[in-house]
């Protein structure tokens, strides 16, 4: 009984979050909406087969999969879900949060009819693949591993509408500046070492840290020179430990870290080249628009700055593994692209929607199916949170549109689960 009662308010939660996107769709456009984010977290699953099977209506399968399919192809739809969530979790966003921005990758291997195919890079393998490319953005705070998704977006190179990687980069940054209103710190790793990156950036009056490459030229004292050369010579003014999950256990490094004042050739803006020593064999440079000065916090955040952004790489193989992202299927580009963008609205609602209350009833539930996990719940837990949601709503047997639960409110509006102490 007391499963059934958390899985109703569960699923009364899923509805007002939904609310936030109800105003900017169509009736049509946000039944379809409301059933593919609930089928996703109830199925963790992307196909429609699945998501169909979830929902659990008395309609054909066929039927349901149909209209699903339909209104999935409405055009920016995608788009919008992203500015919506971009918006909502602005709010969140601080002058000194993290905006950890990554591009990645869905390997599709056998899919030979899906639209648009084209080649990525594996980002586990390295490997040279059939696939689409897929960029993810997320808030959290320095010294935080809770996640704060942003956006959101598939392409691919074969499409007629593209033009570049840049573009669509820049596209989600604006998109991200106007739900933060300019608010944040943008962290990049080397994929971000681009001057058709950098220099719109500075544009922008953007604050970020961006992990460099060995050869890219800045100017030092006047003249132009290699990053690694300037590195080398760089005073390490202070030292430090860090603390990595590598392969199920930790690793410690020594770290020494310094910092020189350089510019962009062509811009006159004040950059930074930080310099750390210690993690591999080859030192780490950083370039950042962050005014920096020599006091250990100062620089530290820079450093702490840029090792947040392994947390990224956490949030996509979350993704990935917990909503079998992997395993899209579709047969339109349209679809493909919104898909991608619901899914984000999914994590949206598991990270960052649900209370604290909600979510210790989640896990409390999901103690018999957490005992079968090697190490009990991880640090990051949204694994763990993806799984007792997905029970819950199974238990529910079906989708409901309405449902009558009567929660009290907090101050700001968002339903509680349990009534105030």
């Amino acid at each position: 009984m007391e499963r059934i009662v958390i899985a109703r308010k569960l699923r009364g939660q899923i509805q007002d979050f939904l609310g936030i996107f109800s105003p900017h769709f169509s009736k049509p456009q946000m039944k379809c909406i409301e059933q593919i984010i609930y089928g996703i977290q109830a199925a963790k699953d992307v196909k429609l087969s699945s998501i169909t099977r979830a929902l659990g209506e008395e309609t054909a399968l066929k039927k349901t999969s149909e209209r699903l399919s339909r209104n999935l192809g409405t055009p920016g739809m995608g788009e919008k879900i992203n500015e919506i969530l971009a918006r909502h979790a602005g709010q969140r966003v601080r002058e000194d949060t993290l905006i950890l921005i990554d591009p990645s990758d869905i390997r599709k291997d056998y899919a030979k009819k899906m639209p648009y195919l084209g080649y990525v890079r594996d980002g586990d393998t390295g490997e040279i693949v059939s696939g689409y490319w897929i960029c993810n953005a997320v808030a959290c705070e320095p010294r935080s591993r809770r996640i704060i998704p942003l956006h959101q977006r598939l392409w691919s190179a074969e499409a007629p509408d593209f033009e570049s990687e840049n573009k669509q980069i820049l596209q989600i940054v604006d998109t991200i500046r106007k739900g933060t209103k300019g608010r944040g710190i943008y962290v990049l790793d080397r994929g971000g070492d681009r001057e058709k990156l950098i220099i719109p950036f500075l544009e922008r009056g953007m604050r970020f840290i961006i992990r460099l490459k060995g050869d890219r030229k800045l100017i030092f004292r006047g003249k132009a020179r290699a990053a690694i050369e300037i590195a080398a010579g760089c005073p390490m003014v202070y030292a430090d430990t860090i603390v990595k999950e590598e392969g199920g256990g930790e690793k410690t490094y020594c770290i020494q870290y310094g910092y020189r004042p350089v510019r962009m050739r062509g811009c006159d803006e004040q950059l930074y080249l930080m310099v750390v020593k210690g993690y591999g064999s080859e030192p780490i440079m950083l370039l950042t628009s962050v005014p920096v000065r020599k006091n250990r916090n100062v620089l530290w955040s820079i450093v702490n700055g840029y090792f947040t952004r392994w947390l990224i790489e956490e949030s996509v193989r979350f993704i990935k593994q917990s909503y079998s992202l992997e395993d899209i299927r579709m047969l339109k580009y349209e679809r493909l692209k919104n898909m991608v963008a619901l899914v984000m609205a999914s994590v949206y609602f598991t990270a960052v929607w649900l209370g604290a209350s909600l979510k210790h009833a989640v896990l409390t539930v999901r103690v018999t199916k957490i005992a079968k996990r090697f190490f009990g719940i991880p640090e990051f837990h949204y694994y763990a949170l993806a799984d007792g949601i997905s029970v819950l709503l199974t238990y529910l047997g079906r989708w409901v549109r309405r449902v009558q639960v009567k929660l009290p409110m907090q101050r700001n509006g968002q339903l509680l689960l349990f009534d105030p102490i």
